[in-house]
């Protein structure tokens, strides 16, 4: 089995300075309907959103072509991150192998930190003696 990993970390107040710069437009660029829908007056759940999105990029190892749109993380029922892939970001997912691809997101007063692991699906073929 091959892991991929993927860590970000974002002060909050980044992401609050860039909507207030920049709003609807660095929001529409970055974040899914989805996502703006459920945390788009919440810095800290968008800062979260943010950091996870560059942890997938760096855990499938491919920056060109991936739009911040073809990365999508929204909350389960029970507010475990569920992570959806599009376009280029799911095709290199598949490039890769990747059977499953975790996330983990926490954040406290002015930091905001993802973590993402992604797994092929089998195990390594042990080496012959």
């Amino acid at each position: 089995m091959t892991q991929y990993i993927g860590v970000d970390i974002i002060e909050i107040d980044r992401i609050r300075q860039a909507i207030v710069r920049w709003g609807d437009r660095f929001l529409s660029r970055v974040y899914t309907g989805d996502e703006l829908k459920r945390y788009g007056n919440k810095p800290a759940s968008l800062a979260s959103r943010f950091a996870a999105k560059e942890a997938v990029v760096k855990a499938l190892q491919q920056t060109d072509g991936i739009s911040w749109q073809h990365i999508e993380i929204i909350s389960a029922a029970n507010g475990r991150p569920l992570l959806n892939l599009y376009g280029r970001a799911k095709e290199q997912a598949d490039n890769l192998g990747l059977a499953s691809l975790d996330i983990s997101l926490a954040h406290s007063r002015d930091y905001a930190i993802a973590f993402v692991i992604g797994s092929t699906g089998s195990e390594p073929t042990p080496e012959a003696p």
